[in-house]
């Protein structure tokens, strides 16, 4: 079909930014390849790196099938990338690409067309929707496109219209390309052919794989592709479906693969085909499909990727490039090729993550803290999160320091212990209301002793437990949502010391004022007597003491070894230059959050903020929280993948480190082999915020409060009253004299001290 002068100026915009998409590509493409993993053979059938297949282009941001979910798959993936079409005909025989026979699911026919419905027997069952055999190609030119997955945006919903194969290879111009074939006996039934449309199809341009469901409709075209580029691929759906060709179920035919060699070069199965999943939603046993298939001759494409998957494995940790390279990157085997809605996570998985050892170079300067420890895969701030994080490849380890009634300060990632502990039995004994942090019903850690909290089993913390878009949960990990042990905070010293990849410990102090002067609890003092105390053992780690509270940070600067993070709790979109001299008084380095340096309307990006480098421009170290893998956590312009989060802070904005629930992400990401090329690929190149939604027909409306300017005011305020800082400083002298004093560091230290009148006398001198 040829494009009309309409059809082109209304994909006009579409059109500019797939140019400089694809002007981007072409620049990489260049240099990629010379720098992928050398010498390293892929256990595919071939010994060539897998395939990446966009279903329905990048139909997890866009609606499935249309001009922007292809051309941003093209702009996006791989050298090599092929976009899958699902082929459907229109009533005079033109192939158009749509997910499903039903034109109703995947677009606004209904609004044309309210009265065209109709009813099918669709594999022996009645089937009623709008049916592509029921229109003619002009029909449907007004017609547009969808997205029907509820957890997906709908924001681009009426931005593209239904496209034809000859479309999609002249418009998105794709390297590959894959026609899928579900329903050929059905149209065979209405007097449509699907082998006429395939055979005529593959004479106007190159079709690299065609693929069915059908025994019969595969075994009919063999003999016109017997001499052709084109591999013949037989689907297998769910395992108890019947094959209506063969009358034998998916999974019997899954027993004689030799049969299906002698019509098809390659199976295409649902992944868990390969790696089966138990009722929990945790992994069992891979099977021997891929060796059997491939001793056999047949390539195996594994297909059911998608980075918003409500059945994820928990194993994987809400990382995706760990799925893909348990298919592609394990010493048994590898997949052909995987077919994905988010082509751009496994381009990148193949080119930059596969072939890695656990010593590889890193590739950029960014340091990674955790949160809670490994909070996404054990309940925060226990023993087993601590552990994990410290496998996983964490720089610095965090304690969130609280304190109990009886004076211990222990770690623990609230106040508020409702949401970090199992509160059966608790609740009632504990629960109370505390205006002055606007918590209700809350389970306070000053209002237990630490025996109170021994008796207590912790909880993973679910930041995204409330249903997501109607209809399921995100988790995490469920089978260790109690394991572990709480820490006090001596506890955690000694596990954070004897830690030898661990290169630092950062103690986080929040509502030190308010805990002082309505509980009579000196956190600060607390927190230092506790650390002072482990220089007797020569702690051989870096100390960082973070806080949003400017007076416990004063506190500490008699300590000139410590680091000092000053946090900026609150979304800003700029900061004074005052602000930062003010900052840069008692603190070196500032902790932001994400949407302080790209803020973002709803989850899409809306631009960028200067905040990073007017920090960095005053020699303050700039760390960034809270990266989460979880899809929900990440603006829609990140491709819902944790690794272009992260790398588009680092890249783009040149942060100097994270602080992650999930460490083993970013420990993975700084060691890509991407970064490290001459020309970085797009699938590893920072993001350029505001180009989501420039395609949309309308911008989303504001659901957050606009980021405000940081000033002196909201600095100042944050430190309590002068009486604090003043009793904890006093104090705070005290312990370093007394440390000192029983020291072996060679020093004799010689103090007196008056804590009402705060008089000290503290000598040190070497001793000879």
């Amino acid at each position: 079909m040829q494009m009309t002068l309409q059809d082109m100026w209304e994909l006009r915009p579409n059109f500019i930014l797939f140019s400089l998409l694809f002007l981007c590509t072409c620049v990489v493409l260049v240099s990629a390849p010379e720098s992928r993993a050398k010498g390293e053979k892929w256990l595919t059938l071939s010994g060539d790196a897998p395939l990446v297949l966009a279903r329905g282009g990048f139909s997890g941001i866009f609606p499935d099938s249309s001009f922007n979910a292809y051309a941003f798959a093209v702009g996006t993936g791989l050298p090599n990338l092929h976009v899958w079409c699902d082929v459907q005909l229109t009533k005079d025989g033109a192939g158009i690409c749509l997910p499903d026979i039903r034109l109703d699911y995947y677009s606004g026919i209904a609004y044309f067309y309210a009265y065209n419905r109709s009813t099918y027997a669709l594999n022996g069952i009645p089937v009623t929707g709008w049916f592509s055999l029921d229109f003619t190609l002009h029909e449907l030119a007004d017609v547009r496109l969808k997205q029907r997955i509820g957890s997906r945006t709908q924001r681009f919903d009426g931005s593209s219209k239904i496209l034809t194969v000859d479309e999609v290879v002249e418009l998105a111009k794709p390297p590959g390309l894959w026609l899928n074939i579900k329903y050929d006996g059905f149209y065979s039934q209405h007097n449509l052919s699907m082998k006429s449309f395939v055979v005529s199809v593959s004479k106007r341009v190159l079709v690299n794989y065609v693929s069915s469901p059908e025994v019969g409709f595969l075994t009919s075209i063999v003999e016109p592709f017997r001499t052709s580029h084109t591999k013949l691929v037989f689907r297998f759906l769910e395992a108890g479906v019947l094959e209506p060709s063969t009358n034998q179920t998916y999974g019997s035919l899954l027993s004689n693969l030799t049969f299906i060699r002698t019509f098809a070069a390659g199976i295409v199965v649902p992944k868990s085909y390969i790696w089966p999943v138990d009722k929990d939603q945790y992994l069992k046993n891979h099977t021997s499909l891929v060796f059997d298939a491939h001793t056999v001759g047949l390539e195996v494409f594994a297909a059911g990727f998608a980075n918003d998957d409500a059945s994820f494995p928990y194993d994987y940790s809400n990382d995706h490039v760990v799925e893909y390279l348990a298919f592609i990157d394990n010493d048994g085997f590898s997949v052909d090729g995987v077919i994905s809605d988010f082509p751009l996570t496994p381009s990148a998985t193949i080119d930059c993550f596969s072939h890695m050892g656990k010593n590889e170079k890193k590739q950029v300067n960014l340091s990674i803290f955790s949160s809670e420890g490994a909070s996404g895969d054990y309940p925060g701030c226990t023993d087993k999160a601590y552990i994990k994080a410290v496998s996983d490849g964490v720089d610095i380890l965090d304690c969130p320091v609280q304190i109990t009634k009886d004076g211990v300060p222990f770690c623990l990632g609230s106040i508020n212990l409702r949401d970090r502990i199992n509160a059966a039995g608790a609740e009632w004994e504990f629960s109370s209301s505390n205006p002055d942090l606007n918590i209700v019903n809350g389970i306070f850690a000053y209002d237990l002793t630490w025996s109170d909290i021994l008796k207590l089993r912790p909880a993973m913390y679910q930041p995204y437990d409330q249903p997501y878009a109607n209809h399921y949960t995100l988790l995490r990990n469920p089978k260790a949502r109690n394991d572990g042990n709480f820490m006090q905070l001596s506890d955690f010293l000694a596990l954070a010391n004897n830690a030898t990849s661990v290169s630092g410990i950062l103690i986080s102090i929040e509502n030190a004022a308010y805990l002082a002067e309505k509980r009579g609890l000196d956190v600060t003092y607390l927190v230092m007597d506790a650390i002072a105390s482990y220089y007797d053992k020569e702690i051989s780690k870096k100390i960082v003491i973070k806080s949003s509270e400017s007076a416990v940070l004063l506190n500490f600067k008699i300590y000139t070894k410590y680091e000092l993070w000053y946090l900026v709790d609150k979304d800003i979109s700029d900061i004074l230059n005052s602000t930062i001299s003010l900052i840069k008084s008692f603190a070196n380095s500032v902790v932001v959050s994400k949407r302080s340096v790209f803020p973002s309307d709803r989850l899409f990006l809306t631009g960028k903020t200067n905040v990073v480098p007017k920090l960095q421009a005053f020699n303050l170290t700039v760390y960034v929280q809270l990266f989460r893998n979880e899809f929900v956590s990440q603006a829609w312009d990140y491709f819902t993948d944790a690794y272009m989060e992260i790398n588009s802070h680092v890249s783009s904005m040149a942060i100097n480190g994270v602080i992650t629930d999930f460490p083993a992400t970013a420990a993975r990401y700084r060691t890509n082999r991407c970064l490290g090329y001459k020309n970085v690929p797009h699938y590893m190149s920072p993001v350029e915020p505001g180009v989501l939604i420039r395609l949309m027909d309308s911008p989303p409306l504001p659901e957050f409060p606009i980021p405000r300017i940081l000033t002196d005011s909201d600095v100042i305020a944050y430190g309590g009253k002068p009486t604090l800082v003043a009793s904890t400083y006093c104090a705070s002298v005290a312990i370093l004299c007394r440390s000192c004093s029983t020291s072996l560091m060679g020093l004799s230290c010689y103090y007196t001290f008056n804590y009402g009148n705060c008089r000290m006398i503290c000598s040190i001198s070497s001793i000879v």
